[in-house]
């Protein structure tokens, strides 16, 4: 290390700014990954498909996405999902 080389407060701000921008990615990305389970419950297919709890309303009464209905709970099946995804 060079005795020479000065950490100025804008390279700290820089480094904190990097930081927080990778933080949130991996974040986003993490939300973006296929859940891996066989029944998905209604916040799950809506952060997958990146929808509205409206357009998924919209989905299960069009008949676009079936669902089953435990306890007052709405469950939809992964494989539902990617087929809806895929367009199929």
């Amino acid at each position: 290390m060079n005795i020479t080389e000065i950490v100025t407060k804008e390279d700290i701000e820089n480094l904190k700014k990097e930081i927080f921008e990778e933080i949130r990615r991996v974040r986003y990305l993490e939300l973006k990954k296929p859940v891996k389970k066989e029944w998905l419950k209604s916040y799950e297919v809506r952060a997958m498909l990146s929808i509205s709890a409206g357009t998924l309303n919209a989905f299960r009464r069009n008949g676009i996405l079936p669902y089953s209905k435990i306890g007052g709970l709405m469950y939809y099946k992964y494989e539902d999902i990617e087929r809806l995804i895929n367009n199929e």
